[in-house]
């Protein structure tokens, strides 16, 4: 993947404001919460008309999720923010997919909308747009492998309820998915990959949070070395990552085992108002099938929006008892 520069957003009460100041040089002001940072990759550049897509989330069906995690405040805290394109969440969740269906309306092929019946009015959200939704959901899978116990948490994206519904029915046969929104299963990413592609050959499967410790692919505690290690055979069926609150591009570009994937941020948001900390600029016809190619092949994927990686949970290594901790840049 192509690197280019680190941009500064700032916003205003009603504007977006973008300029170009180093970042680390942000860092030291005063402004840090009105403060945002865009990643640019490729050729990309930032237009007005661009999507803001933030594809990773949760519904109040997962654990330690806001009950108001419901299509109406999704909805409502979209229009507030200015997001576009916002996953579901949670597909394999039974009462969470037959919520969908009844609020839900078909929009451009793939998305949906809520039914503008079901819209809540707000001074701040705009009015003249509603935000569409794409069908997504989270696995945690905690199996064996190599002699070690992996967790690994994978982003799945699909073009609809019907597949949905497929998917969600092979899986049951695996383990329970009534329980949790993100459901835990002992199946191995490699072998959830397959059942995915088997069920939906157009899904965009994406490992989530790359470098958390405990739930990820390259988790200190119970992830792999590589990506290779990972998923075997199906390693060239996976061509985006999830960088994770804790990290950005920068840093995960500094890992040439990882130029070929595409570099996606999301929020992975438990409230509603915590939608949009991290997203994904898009440059696309407003599709399931813009998102596949932005997504799958970089197509229209511009850059990100970055929560301050130093203020990430797992950004900092070191022990709570001793006197030292680690950057690590």
């Amino acid at each position: 993947m192509a690197k280019n520069e680190m941009f500064c957003g700032i916003f205003t009460d009603d504007s977006f404001l973008l300029m170009k100041i180093p970042v680390f040089d942000i860092l030291k002001t005063k402004e840090r919460l009105r403060l945002i940072k865009i990643t640019l990759c490729g050729q990309g550049k930032v237009r007005q008309e661009m999507y803001i897509a933030d594809l990773h989330i949760h519904s109040r069906y997962s654990r330690a999720t806001s009950k108001e995690c419901v299509p109406e405040y999704l909805d409502l805290w979209s229009r507030r923010k200015g997001i576009h394109l916002l996953g579901t969440g949670d597909f394999t969740h039974p009462a969470w997919r037959q919520e969908l269906q009844e609020k839900l309306v078909p929009a451009e092929p793939g998305l949906y909308r809520l039914k503008e019946e079901l819209q809540r009015k707000d001074r701040i959200g705009e009015e003249d747009f509603s935000p569409r939704f794409v069908v997504s959901g989270e696995i945690s899978s905690i199996y064996k492998k190599n002699g070690r116990v992996r967790k690994v948490h994978n982003l799945i994206l699909l073009p609809g309820l019907f597949e949905a519904e497929l998917l969600s029915k092979r899986l049951e046969m695996i383990g329970n998915i009534h329980s949790d929104g993100r459901p835990i299963l002992g199946l191995d990413s490699r072998d959830l990959l397959e059942i995915t592609l088997e069920v939906c050959p157009n899904a965009i499967f994406v490992p989530a949070h790359i470098w958390t410790p405990h739930f990820s692919m390259f988790g200190a505690f119970s992830g792999f070395d590589t990506a290779e290690e990972c998923f075997g055979d199906l390693t060239p069926y996976v061509h985006a990552i999830e960088t994770g609150l804790s990290s950005d591009p920068p840093m995960n570009w500094r890992l040439s085992a990882l130029d070929r994937f595409q570099l996606i941020s999301n929020s992975d948001a438990h409230s509603p108002a915590k939608l949009g900390r991290e997203a994904n600029l898009l440059d696309i016809s407003l599709s399931y099938d813009g998102l596949y190619g932005a997504i799958q092949k970089g197509q229209g994927l511009v850059g990100t929006i970055e929560f301050f990686p130093e203020e990430g949970k797992y950004h900092y290594d070191g022990h709570r008892e001793m006197p030292f901790m680690f950057k690590p840049l």
